[in-house]
């Protein structure tokens, strides 16, 4: 008998039963990717993808603006003038109606109504209200689409954020970002489909958490996840060559990976050991693609000064306004921008005015570069956060300070760009924007607009895990139709 220990076989497997057991796991391997290949192309292919369309797309791409904490609606979009004389009194017992409070508030002796401090004007042809705080923003108002009526079901921020930009309160789904980049690809092979921008507030006090999660796939194929930019060094990690590695020895490099991976595949038929490979070729073109996006050498001076002095800081909002228009224009499919510092529960007036002034400029220079190129028409501009903020004071009622918290009964998004009628306002709240008082937009209802303008129908655009059908709106929502052209 020979000597099993020295065998390249297992222990009591001979080159026969290897093969066999090789042989089925290919097959189950390439079956399996094959599948998931088959529904890949399904999506991407026009003639199939009649069946998850619902009419030509009005946009090609989005940028998300999102103001990470619940910005203050009644301070900035809704405002309530009848309240001034209500100020300090009792939020009365018929408007909160028993709802359930955050464990900031609800031990609360009182709940004081708290007015807003800041003054509101009319803009534009369509009349739009807007704080004074937001003066830069007025210059586009006949752009813009305001919905007043916007709600959700969750009341921290973790599961509210998580709940706006991926269907569901609780972590493990794909993000809006990924779906789209799921179900359309992407248009520049040299650019993700997909990309993340951060910038912190101005307002002195800690951020909560961003989790990169926000921006996964899930599972979905991780081809599909976002790719966050960096505000400093490379902005995107490991983009340069390391010393001693010129471009030559990185192509070589990457072509020993492919045939090693290529083996690996034909072995195990794993459809992730594909999109490995497509990774490692996207990062490769990515080398020459992103230094030149990110340079803004050939911005002019007036589009510079348009998003105003810190444009030139790099990480900043405005230069990551700037950096989505230029990402729109070289065909990224989904720009989300979280910018934080939102969560205003004490110093409200001092701190949302430090983070109006981080935003106004950037947002009205946003839309007006995008319509002076061409390109608002099928782009899609989204602000919003992930909830808004009581109207009665969390802590103390001063006569130029308070605080609010949390509140998802109401709060206000704006939307402009292609698909989106301009110059509109939708929905409306209570005399306190406590309730929404008529035209409720839930967010799911929110995301299956989103979609719909990109020419998807949101019940449609499905994955099958665990057994079930996944959307990005669950299980419900409906498109707003009187919002769109």
């Amino acid at each position: 008998m020979p000597d099993s220990s020295n065998s390249r076989f297992p222990p009591g497997q001979s080159a026969s039963d290897v093969g066999r057991s090789q042989t089925r796991r290919q097959l189950l391997g390439r079956t399996a990717s094959g599948i998931g290949t088959a529904a890949l192309a399904s999506l991407l292919t026009p003639d199939v993808q009649a069946n998850s369309r619902t009419s030509a797309p009005r946009a090609k791409r989005v940028i998300y603006l999102f103001m990470h904490g619940g910005p203050s609606q009644m301070d900035l979009f809704d405002d309530k003038p009848t309240l001034r004389r209500l100020n300090g009194t009792e939020l009365p017992a018929s408007v909160r109606m028993n709802q359930r409070l955050t464990g900031m508030t609800s031990k609360q002796k009182t709940l004081p109504v708290a007015s807003s401090v800041f003054k509101f004007a009319q803009h534009g042809q369509c009349g739009a209200s807007l704080s004074e705080l937001l003066p830069n923003l007025g210059t586009v108002a006949d752009d813009l689409c305001f919905i007043k009526s916007m709600h959700t079901e969750a009341i921290n921020h973790d599961p509210a954020v998580t709940y706006l930009q991926t269907g569901h309160q609780q972590p493990g789904r794909p993000s809006m970002g990924s779906w789209l980049s799921y179900g359309l690809g992407s248009e520049n092979e040299n650019l993700p489909g997909f990309v993340v921008l951060l910038s912190r507030g101005s307002a002195a006090r800690p951020d909560d958490p961003l989790h990169t999660r926000l921006w996964g796939s899930a599972f979905l194929p991780s081809n599909h996840q976002g790719v966050s930019f960096r505000s400093s060094g490379d902005p995107v990690l490991y983009l340069s060559n390391p010393p001693g590695i010129d471009a030559a020895t990185r192509r070589r490099m990457l072509d020993g990976l492919r045939k090693l991976n290529t083996r690996q595949f034909e072995f195990a038929g794993d459809p992730e050991i594909n999109t490995r490979i497509s990774q490692f070729e996207l990062a490769n073109r990515m080398q020459m693609a992103v230094p030149e996006l990110t340079n803004l050498s050939d911005e002019t001076d007036d589009t510079l000064n348009r998003y105003g002095d810190d444009v030139r800081r790099p990480g900043s909002f405005a230069a990551n306004c700037l950096l989505a228009r230029r990402m729109a224009e070289r065909g990224v499919r989904f720009i989300q921008l979280y910018h934080r510092g939102w969560d205003q529960h004490y110093n409200l007036p001092s701190d949302l005015r430090l983070q109006c002034r981080d935003i106004d400029q950037p947002c009205g220079a946003l839309i007006s570069d995008l319509k002076q190129r061409g390109l608002l028409e099928d782009t899609l501009v989204v602000w919003s956060g992930e909830f808004g903020r009581t109207i009665y004071s969390q802590g103390k009622l001063e006569s130029d300070n308070y605080g609010r918290d949390h509140h998802g009964r109401c709060f206000t998004a704006w939307l402009a760009g292609g698909g989106i009628k301009p110059g509109t306002t939708f929905g409306g709240t209570d005399d306190f924007s406590y309730n929404v008082a008529h035209d409720p937009v839930h967010v799911h209802d929110l995301n299956a607009t989103i979609l719909h303008c990109m020419g998807i129908d949101h019940k449609k655009l499905t994955f099958r895990f665990k057994g079930r059908q996944y959307r990005l709106t669950d299980v419900h929502g409906d498109v707003v139709t009187d919002v769109l052209t």
